[in-house]
């Protein structure tokens, strides 16, 4: 849908463009209810002030944004570099926006497409349940890679978005799976927290006990703090400290990302304790400091260049017109490594 102009919120609020003009500036010279009023109704219509071309007629250039959440994680370093090289062969420049915690990536991607003129988004990490209605505001093609689980059904002939991602809930399953097949029936689990992506490991969690006949324990469950960044070494271990500190009986610890699970196994080491003798841990993501680290630690790892590369292929597939899969859901491989032992 198209979205509207500063004339039309004013004519919607029943005041001129220069009242409009003050609301969105925060000028001290005009009635807060008027304000309120203005900025419920550039809220609920999705108004995005165009600083760079406010009555230009909508010129395509060639550029494609990445919407990118925590871009300090390094995790997503090896999927940038393939969405730059894949970009640049086909004569497009590639725009980053970082996310915030507290800012809306839907916000921000609408916002680049008016003022960027951008022909496609790719989200990158971010939100995991986007609202569709918000996704529905945006006009150009636009690809959800590496989280998410849903995207709007289309209404025309041809698809504007697609999800290119893995399943992880069930790639976390198949960790603690294995985990129970060592033997171990008390796993601690350091997670993001109950929403999104977090969310979705600890169903694979919560599934794979029940699989398995072991109960429920909330006292291992080890919930990151928010924060900028959150799936870092320090973090890991601050939160591994903790558990040792509390007494609370576990063999192995499992970690929703491998730079969490080297912070845990310095954690371990340094209270005087071994990795795996003493206490297993396992990580996610499939980074190569996982391998280079010593122990070597036990891992999931996502296909982050397959899922670069197919999210770039679609992007250009949707541009184009063509038909595409909607959904492509790729599988997770487990590594086996040095930090996990059968008991």
């Amino acid at each position: 849908m198209e979205q509207i102009t500063i004339k039309e919120v004013a004519k919607l609020c029943g005041v001129g463009v220069s009242t409009v003009s003050r609301a969105i500036n925060n000028h001290p010279d005009i009635n807060p209810e008027t304000k309120q009023k203005i900025l419920d109704t550039i809220r609920e219509y999705n108004y995005v002030p165009n600083n760079s071309a406010r009555n230009l007629k909508r010129t395509d250039s060639n550029t494609i944004a990445v919407v990118i959440k925590e871009i300090s994680n390094s995790y997503w370093g090896v999927m940038l570099h393939v969405l730059e090289r894949e970009v640049r062969d086909r004569k497009y420049c590639l725009v980053l926006q970082n996310v915030a915690d507290d800012e809306d990536e839907v916000e921000l991607a609408l916002q680049l497409e008016k003022e960027k003129k951008v022909k496609g988004i790719i989200f990158l990490g971010g939100m995991y349940n986007y609202d569709e209605s918000r996704l529905r505001m945006l006009i150009v093609p636009y690809v959800i890679s590496g989280s998410g689980k849903t995207v709007p059904e289309d209404t025309g002939t041809y698809p504007k978005s697609a999800l290119v991602t893995t399943d992880t809930e069930i790639e976390s399953q198949s960790m603690v799976d294995y985990l129970c097949s060592c033997g171990h029936k008390r796993i601690a689990f350091i997670t993001s927290g109950d929403e999104g992506l977090g969310r979705c490991h600890l169903n694979g969690y919560k599934r794979s006990l029940e699989k398995n006949g072991l109960e429920y324990d909330e006292k291992l469950i080890i919930r990151l703090k928010p924060g900028k960044r959150i799936y870092t070494i320090e973090n890991g271990y601050n939160c591994t400290c903790e558990l040792l500190k509390s007494g609370v009986d576990f063999s192995c610890i499992y970690a929703i990302s491998d730079t969490l699970a080297v912070g845990a196994c310095r954690a371990v080491i340094d209270s005087g304790k071994r990795v795996p003798e003493d206490y297993c841990v396992a990580g996610a993501d499939g980074q190569d400091i996982a391998e280079y680290y010593h122990p070597s630690i036990t891992t999931l790892k996502y296909p982050r260049v397959e899922i670069a590369l197919q999210s770039v292929r679609t992007l250009f597939d949707l541009i184009n017109r063509k038909k595409v899969v909607k959904r492509q859901i790729l599988g997770g491989t487990l590594i086996e490594r040095e930090s996990t032992r059968k008991l």
